[in-house]
C-alpha cells in the first residue's frame, strides 16, 4: 500500500509517494504477543524432530553394530580369511622351494595380500597370522612324552610369524634359526605353550623327535615355555592346539575309546624349510582377520560380493597370478556371517517399520493439531484481516514466516541432538526426517488458516458432529483409505512383514513394504473415521432419557458432548493410532519375552537340570534326596536317558537304523513336570506299567510290550504295531500310545518315552528339578559334595544367556521408545483437543454459575462432558489395538527378534499375541488424564470468577 508523502522541507516538491513504513514488524509483534505459544511449539518441534532424526540413525547404528558384533564374536575359524597354498613340489629347485618357505618371502607376500584386499575387506593386522605349518600331524616318538592310552602324541609343526609379539616368555628363550635351515637340517628350535608343556611333560631343553623322510628323525629342541597374551585373539584361536593341547579320541568300537594328545610345536619363521623334510605335507598360510572398525551396515552387500570374488572370482585369479601361486585357495565362512546378518536385518526391519510408521503418524497428527489450535485461537483475528482486504497469499505468507522463525531453529536443535546422541550413522536420512518435521510444522498453521478463511465465515454457526454432513470428497477419501487398509492387512497375513525383502535377502528399511507395515496405522485411521461417523447416534439416544431427569448436569454434558467440534476426528485419530501402536509394540515386547522363556525351558526342561558326564553316566545314590533338601527346590524328577537307541528297519524307505533318545520315567511325577513346563503334556495312565518289572520266570522278558509316548517322527516310523527295542536298559517291545511334539528330558529331539518300572536295568542318569525360588549356588554346592563330573544347568541362567545382539537390542529399544513416545503424543493430543475448547467451557461454566450451578456440579459437568470422547478413544483404542494384533499375528514371527542365529535352541515359531497390559494401561491413562484436565479446568474457572468471563459483547 502506498500513501501520499508529506511535503519536503526545502525542495518544494509535492505529490511524491513512497512506501509507508510499518509500525512494527509482523513476526516480532506476534512473537512478543504470544511467547508461550511460540515456546510450546518450539518444544514440540524439537522433540518431534529429534525422534524423527534419531530413528534412521538408530537403525543405522544398530545394524552397523550388529554386523561388527556378528563378525567379532564369531569363531576365528569362521570369520578369518585364510589364503593358503601347498609348499612347492620337487619340480622347483630345492633352494627356491626353501626360499619360499622362509620368513622374508612369507612376510612380503603377507604385505601384498593385505594391500590388495578389495574394499570394504580390511585386515586387522594385530589379529592376523601367517607362516608355514604341517597339514598332517607328525608323531612324537620320545617315550617320556605323555601317552594316556599308550598312543604317542601327534604334533603340528608351525613356523608362525610374530610369536614374540603375541606371547609372554615364561621360561627359557624364544626359538631362533642362527644358521640357515634347509629340508635336511637335523635339529631345529621350538617353543611350546605352558599348557602344552604341562600336559605332555615337556620342559625347556627337552628334545622332541619327529619322523623325517628316509627313515630319519628331526630333533626339535624346546628352548622356551611361553603363554599366549590373548588366547581369544585369532592368532591363537584359529587353530586351538597352538595354545593348548587337546585329547583326541580314536574312532573305534572300543568303549571307552582310546585317546591321544594333539599339540603344536612353534618354530621360528626361518626354520620353516625343515618342514619339507617331514611327512607332514607343509602348507603356507596367511590368515587375515577382518577389521570391523570401518565396516557399516551399508557395506554388507558389497562385503558379500568381495568375499565371493576372493573365494572364486577375479580377486582369486589375481592372487593366483601375481601374488601367491597357481594353486592358491581362499577359505572363509565370513560370507555366511554376512548372510546371517542380512537375513536378520530383513526379518527385523519390517517389524521396526510398523512402530516407526505408527509413531510417525501420531506425531504428524499432533503437529497438525497444534497448528489447528493456534488457528482456532486466532480465528477472529484472521477473519478481521480477511474482511479488511487481506489476501489469502498475504495472510498465509505472514503466518508461514512467523511459524518458520520458531520451527526451523527448533528442528535444527532436534537434528543436532539426534546427531550427538546417536553417533556413527548416516546424516542424510536424519536431515531428511528433520526437514519433513519442519515442513509439516511450518505448513500446518498457514494451510489450516487459508483453507478455513478462503470464504467468509458465518458468525455463530454450529460445528457439532450431529449437524455435520460429510461431503462426497470425504466419503471417497474414506473409501480409498478403507481399501488400502484391507489390502495391507490381507498382504501382511499372506506373506508376513518381510515382503519382497525376504526373497532378496538384502534387509534394511530400504527393502520394507511400507504399505504392509502401515497396516496398524490404516486400521486405526479407518476405526477413527467410523467412530466419528457413529459418534452422534449414541449421544442422541442417551440425550432423550437424560432430559427427563431432575438434574441438569447429565443432559447438559451430553448436549455439550454432542456439540463438540466436527474437527474432533483428528484427536480421535491420534489417540487410536497411538493406542494401537502401543498395543502392537507392547505385544511385540511381550512376545519376545515369552519366546525367550520358552527357549529357556526348552534348553533345560525344568527349573534346573543335573546331568553326569562319563561313559557310565549314572547318578550316585543319595543325590536325588540331597537335591530335594536344597533351598528352593520343590520337586525332583529322576529320569533315565539313553541316547542313540536304534529303531528297527523301515521296509518302506529301506532305512536300517534310526538313533533316538529313549527316556524312562516315573509316569505321575513326569506328567506333572510336563504339565508345568508345557512340554508335551500327557496323562500318566498312558504309560501304565505292564507289571513284573520286565522279568518273567526270573528271566528278562524281551516279548513284553510297553506303551510308549513318541515324538511325531518316531511315531511315524513305528506306526501302530509293536516293535523290538534293544538298549542298555533292556530288550523289549514298544507300541506307541500317544504322540507329543516335545518332552522335558529331551526337548526338540526324536524320543521314545516309557515307564521306568518296566525296565530290567534301571539307573537314573538325569535329575529334573523344579522350584520357583531355586538357589543355584546352593544347588551346585549340594551336587559338588558327590563324586562325579556333574553338570548343572539352570533355567534362569539360560534365560539370561539369551542376551540381545546389537540388532535385537536396538529393535527392542526402538519399540520401547515408540510405546513411550506414542503414549506421550496421545496425551498431548488429548490436551490439545481439550485446550481448543477450554475457553468456551470456562465461559459456559461462568454463565451457569450465575444461574445457580454449584462448584461440585460444575466439576461434574466438565468431567461428564469430556467423558464420552475420552471413553470412545480409550475403549476404541483398546479394541482396535486388540483387533490389529489379531489380524496381523499370522504374518508376524518374532523368532529372529527373540533368538540369535547361533542359539542352540530352535523354536517352531514365536507368534504375536495381544498383551493385556499394553491394551489396558494406555486406555486407562487416557481416561485418567481427561478426568484430571476437567478437574483442573473447573478449579481454574472457580479461581477466575465470573466477571472476567462474562464481558459485554463477548460472543463465546
Amino acid at each position: 500500500m502506498r500513501t501520499p508523502s508529506r511535503s519536503g522541507g526545502g525542495n518544494g516538491e509535492r505529490g511524491n509517494t513512497r512506501p509507508a513504513r510499518a509500525v512494527a514488524p509482523w513476526v516480532r509483534t506476534r512473537l512478543r504477543t504470544a511467547p508461550g505459544a511460540a515456546a510450546a511449539m518450539a518444544v514440540l518441534v524439537v522433540l518431534t524432530a529429534y525422534l524423527a532424526a534419531a530413528f534412521p540413525r538408530s537403525v543405522d547404528a544398530y545394524e552397523t553394530n550388529g554386523l561388527r558384533h556378528d563378525i567379532r564374536t564369531a569363531p576365528a575359524a569362521e570369520s578369518v580369511l585364510e589364503v593358503s597354498t601347498p609348499a612347492y613340489g620337487p619340480g622347483m629347485p630345492r633352494a627356491d622351494r626353501e626360499k619360499t618357505l622362509r620368513g622374508a618371502w612369507v612376510t612380503q607376500t603377507q604385505r601384498k595380500i593385505v594391500r590388495g584386499l578389495p574394499a570394504p575387506v580390511r585386515a586387522d593386522e594385530g589379529a592376523s597370522a601367517y607362516g608355514v605349518r604341517t597339514t598332517e600331524p607328525v608323531e612324537g616318538r620320545d617315550p617320556w612324552l605323555a601317552a594316556p592310552d599308550n598312543l604317542p602324541p601327534m604334533f603340528t609343526l608351525a613356523a608362525q610369524a610374530e610369536l614374540g609379539r603375541h606371547s609372554t616368555l615364561r621360561e627359557g628363550r624364544l626359538p631362533r634359526a642362527d644358521a640357515p635351515v634347509t629340508e635336511r637340517t637335523r635339529e631345529v628350535e621350538a617353543a611350546v605353550t605352558a599348557a602344552t608343556a604341562k600336559s605332555l611333560h615337556i620342559k625347556a631343553g627337552s628334545v622332541v623327535h619327529v619322523p623325517a623322510a628316509g627313515g630319519r628323525e628331526i630333533g626339535v629342541r624346546i628352548t622356551g615355555i611361553i603363554a599366549p597374551r590373548d588366547p581369544d585373539n585369532s592368532y591363537w584361536s584359529f587353530e586351538p592346539t597352538l595354545g593348548s593341547p587337546a585329547l583326541v579320541a580314536v574312532q573305534t568300537d572300543d568303549r571307552p575309546q582310546p585317546r591321544y594328545w594333539r599339540a603344536s610345536l612353534l618354530l621360528p619363521p626361518d626354520a620353516a624349510p625343515v618342514l619339507l623334510g617331514t611327512a607332514g605335507e607343509p602348507q603356507l598360510y596367511w590368515r587375515i582377520a577382518p577389521d570391523t572398525a570401518p565396516l557399516t551396515a551399508r557395506d554388507a552387500p558389497q562385503l558379500a560380493s568381495r568375499i565371493a570374488s576372493l573365494k572364486n572370482g577375479p580377486e582369486l585369479t589375481e592372487l593366483r597370478t601375481n601374488v601367491v601361486g597357481p594353486v592358491t585357495v581362499v577359505a572363509t565362512r565370513l560370507d555366511g556371517i554376512v548372510a546371517g546378518h542380512r537375513s536378520m536385518s530383513a526379518a527385523i526391519a519390517p517389524v521396526v517399520a510398523v512402530a516407526a510408521l505408527g509413531i510417525g503418524a501420531v506425531a504428524a497428527v499432533v503437529l497438525v493439531m497444534a497448528g489447528g489450535l493456534i488457528a482456532a485461537r486466532r480465528r477472529a483475528e484472521l477473519a478481521l484481516l480477511r474482511s479488511r482486504g487481506g489476501s489469502l497469499r498475504g495472510i498465509g505468507g505472514r503466518l508461514l514466516a512467523e511459524t518458520a522463525v520458531v520451527v526451523l531453529p527448533a528442528a535444527a536443535v532436534g537434528l543436532l541432538l539426534a546427531v550427538l546422541t546417536v553417533p556413527e550413522a548416516r546424516l542424510l536420512p536424519a536431515v531428511a526426517a528433520a526437514s519433513a518435521v519442519a515442513l509439516l510444522a511450518c505448513a500446518a498453521l498457514p494451510v489450516r488458516a487459508v483453507v478455513r478463511h478462503r470464504r467468509p465465515l458465518p458468525h455463530g454457526g454450529r460445528e457439532d458432529l450431529a449437524q455435520a454432513r460429510p461431503s462426497r470428497r470425504r466419503t471417497m477419501a474414506e473409501l480409498t483409505l478403507l481399501t488400502l487398509a484391507i489390502g495391507a492387512v490381507v498382504a501382511l497375513r499372506r506373506r508376513g512383514t518381510g515382503g519382497p525383502a525376504d526373497a532378496a535377502g538384502a534387509g534394511g528399511l530400504g527393502d520394507v513394504d511400507y504399505l504392509v507395515s502401515s497396516a496398524p496405522v490404516l486400521v486405526g485411521l479407518i476405526a477413527a473415521l467410523v467412530l466419528v461417523r457413529l459418534y452422534p447416534l449414541p449421544l442422541r439416544l442417551a440425550g432423550r432419557p437424560a432430559g427427563r431427569l431432575r438434574g441438569a448436569v447429565g443432559f447438559l454434558s451430553l448436549a455439550r458432548a454432542g456439540r463438540a467440534s466436527s474437527s474432533g476426528a483428528l484427536p480421535l485419530l491420534a489417540l487410536l493410532v497411538a493406542l494401537t501402536t502401543a498395543a502392537f509394540g507392547g505385544s511385540v515386547l511381550a512376545g519376545i519375552d515369552d519366546a525367550r522363556e520358552r527357549a529357556a525351558v526348552m534348553a533345560t526342561g525344568a527349573d534346573a537340570r543335573i546331568t553326569v558326564a562319563g561313559s557310565s553316566p549314572v547318578m550316585p545314590d543319595g543325590l536325588a534326596e540331597a537335591v530335594r533338601e536344597s533351598p528352593g527346590v520343590g520337586e525332583v524328577t529322576a529320569v533315565q536317558v539313553e541316547y542313540g537307541v536304534p529303531l528297527p528297519s523301515d521296509s518302506v524307505a529301506f532305512r536300517k537304523t534310526l538313533g533316538v533318545t529313549m527316556i524312562a520315567v516315573e509316569p505321575r511325577a513326569y506328567a506333572r513336570l510336563a504339565r508345568q513346563t508345557g512340554l508335551g503334556e500327557f496323562s500318566a495312565g498312558s504309560l501304565k506299567s505292564v507289571g513284573g518289572g520286565g522279568v518273567r520266570d526270573g528271566e528278562p522278558d524281551p516279548n513284553r510290550v510297553l506303551p510308549a509316548i513318541a515324538s511325531p517322527g518316531v511315531a511315524e516310523r513305528l506306526g501302530d504295531r509293536a516293535h523290538d527295542i534293544r538298549s542298555e536298559a533292556g530288550d523289549f517291545k514298544v507300541r506307541v500310545a500317544e504322540v507329543r511334539g516335545n518332552t522335558p528330558a529331551a526337548p526338540g529331539t526324536d524320543y521314545l518315552l516309557v515307564n521306568a518300572a518296566d525296565l530290567t536295568n534301571r539307573a537314573p542318569t538325569m535329575l529334573l528339578v523344579g522350584g520357583a525360588e531355586l538357589d543355584g549356588a546352593a544347588l551346585r554346592r549340594t551336587v559338588a559334595g558327590f563324586e562325579g563330573d556333574f553338570g548343572v544347568k539352570l533355567r534362569a541362567e539360560e534365560r539370561r544367556a539369551f542376551v540381545n545382539t546389537p540388532m535385537q537390542e536396538g529393535a527392542e529399544r526402538i519399540y520401547a521408545a515408540a510405546i513411550a513416545a506414542g503414549a506421550g503424543y496421545a496425551l498431548l493430543a488429548l490436551l490439545l483437543s481439550l485446550s481448543q475448547t477450554a475457553p468456551e467451557r470456562v465461559t459456559l461454566l461462568a454463565r451457569l454459575r450465575t444461574m445457580g450451578l454449584t462448584t461440585r456440579q460444575g466439576r461434574q459437568l466438565l468431567g461428564l462432558e469430556v467423558l464420552p470422547q475420552a471413553l470412545l478413544a480409550a475403549v476404541g483404542g483398546a479394541l482396535v489395538g486388540w483387533a490389529t494384533v489379531v489380524l496381523l499375528a499370522p504374518g508376524v514371527d518374532l523368532v529372529r527378534l527373540a533368538l540369535n542365529a547361533t542359539s542352540d535352541v530352535t523354536l517352531d515359531g514365536a507368534p504375536l499375541r495381544a498383551d493385556p497390559w499394553s491394551l489396558v494401561l494406555p486406555a486407562v491413562g487416557v481416561l485418567a488424564l481427561a478426568a484430571a484436565v476437567s478437574v483442573v479446568q473447573a478449579w481454574w474457572a472457580g479461581r477466575q470468577g465470573s466477571i472476567n468471563e462474562l464481558r459485554a459483547g463477548d460472543s463465546r
